[in-house]
């Protein structure tokens, strides 16, 4: 199926173009949202009617969408969810998770306009495109955590299991370092009594 693009689509033409694409992605994607005609003669008449208009509206939206990446490019917004201690979230964060994040905090995204490209299912930072015009894509981060102090410590650079396993190592330490406390003070106690002749040992018989 043949249609007239009104807009620049990634890997696939520029305004303009008249490309040949599959029935069901011109249905339910390029012509549902407007972002081409069918490549009819009187459409394409159409189009070289409002073409100086639909290059205007795109410069103007395309400026604002560059303003609006300055702003967003390589934010990090937090993500709380619940996951198994092994990292693995119950369920996975979506496009919609990504959008509202963002919009909290001032970034108008819609979440069509976001784009995840591997399953967000475990724990961490992962990267999250915003495809704020056909020619303008903001890349944020979302750290995935199940608690604002895990976010904490993943925003440091470390997992959550790198984490668990440096207190495990500490809890271990403190533990010796316990024993060895608790050896050396019987030692001590050991000396001070052999001193006060409370032990008997072979000076205190020969002594006697």
């Amino acid at each position: 199926m043949q249609v007239i693009l009104l807009e620049r689509v990634a890997k696939l033409g520029q305004m303009g173009d008249v490309v040949d694409v599959k029935p069901g992605f011109a249905r339910n994607y390029l012509l549902l949202q407007g972002k081409a005609l069918t490549a009819s003669q009187a459409n394409i008449d159409k189009f070289e009617g409002q073409k100086a208009d639909l290059e205007a509206h795109n410069l103007e939206t395309r400026k604002e969408a560059e303003a609006m990446s300055e702003k967003l490019d390589g934010e990090t917004f937090v993500v709380i969810r619940q996951a198994s201690d092994g990292g693995n979230l119950y369920g996975s964060v979506t496009t919609r998770d990504a959008a509202n994040v963002a919009s909290e905090a001032g970034f108008k995204v819609d979440r069509k306009q976001v784009i995840i490209r591997e399953p967000i299912k475990v724990l961490g930072l992962h990267e999250v495109e915003i495809h704020l015009h056909p020619e303008v894509v903001a890349v944020i981060q979302l750290n995935v955590a199940r608690s604002p102090e895990e976010a904490e410590i993943q925003a440091s650079g470390k997992s959550i299991q790198d984490a668990a396993a440096e207190e495990e190592a500490q809890a271990e330490f403190e533990v010796s370092q316990l024993f060895d406390d608790i050896g050396g003070a019987a030692n001590d106690e050991d000396e001070d009594d052999r001193d006060s002749g409370l032990v008997e040992t072979p000076e205190n018989r020969s002594n006697d």
